[in-house]
């Protein structure tokens, strides 16, 4: 593990894993670097694939109060430090990294997983989702804040979050809640923003054919509103590509 110090004194947990140019991995609502282990040995023979904490997570401190710039400094801190500029992210780390290369980041081709982008035809988002979910966190409910974003946010039944209890990963789950709110406000009012119509870098919007028909409608319009940019679409399932599908469709990209 390295740390970088983002532009606000936030220390950024980061590490690396094979050589060759930098691929930055942008982890989405619970993701911590550790999610991406498996993706990263996978890309290890072509990139050096470095995967982060995001702030508030695990091993990346945080400084209040929140905001999306601030994301947007720590990545970038990442990609100085490791001398990057390829990244990809997942659900809303996708939405992060396509806010970062429309937003001045140096970012030369960036890639995303579904980015949960709600176009026409999604269910809309409720409008009551982001001050439930302030308000449980402000009072210290985590658990309640992970049920509310399961049920509310991804649409899965209640039955999907007792068993989530059951698992051993419940408890990291509830560590990291609080950037439930980080990852809200990302996303803002759902749909694409205006911006990424200025991202003029190639980029890639990937989607699985697994997942709620809402999703990949998200990826097709993300990947319509951006100039440069193509959607390609693999046999996965709900929300997630086999790894080495992955790796494949990722290193086919930034190796072009």
């Amino acid at each position: 593990m390295e740390t970088v110090t983002s532009k606000d004194g936030t220390s950024i947990a980061y590490e690396r894993t094979g050589q060759g140019p930098a691929l930055v991995l942008v982890g989405g609502a619970f993701m911590t670097r550790q999610s991406f282990g498996p993706l990263a040995e996978a890309l290890a023979g072509e990139f050096e694939a470095v995967s982060y904490d995001r702030r508030g997570r695990v091993d990346s401190t945080d400084t209040l109060p929140y905001s999306v710039e601030r994301e947007l400094e720590d990545l970038t801190a990442v990609l100085e430090a490791v001398g990057g500029s390829f990244v990809y992210g997942m659900s809303s780390g996708a939405a992060l990294a396509l806010l970062a290369a429309g937003s001045g980041v140096p970012v030369r081709r960036v890639a995303g997983m579904e980015p949960p982008y709600r176009v026409e035809g999604a269910p809309p988002v409720d409008p009551t989702y982001g001050p439930v979910l302030e308000s449980l966190l402000a009072e210290g409910r985590r658990g309640d804040a992970v049920a509310h974003f399961v049920t509310k946010a991804v649409g899965q039944p209640a039955e999907v979050v007792d068993q989530m209890k059951a698992s051993p990963m419940w408890d990291g789950l509830v560590a990291v809640a609080p950037t439930l709110a980080y990852d809200n406000a990302i996303m803002g009012d759902g749909e694409p923003p205006a911006l990424l119509a200025n991202i003029a870098v190639p980029a890639l919007i990937i989607s699985s054919t697994g997942s709620s028909p809402w999703l990949q409608a998200g990826a097709a319009g993300a990947a319509a509103a951006l100039p440069d940019a193509r959607h390609v679409q693999r046999d996965g399932g709900f929300h997630d590509l086999p790894v080495e599908v992955l790796a494949a469709v990722l290193t086919e990209f930034f190796k072009a």
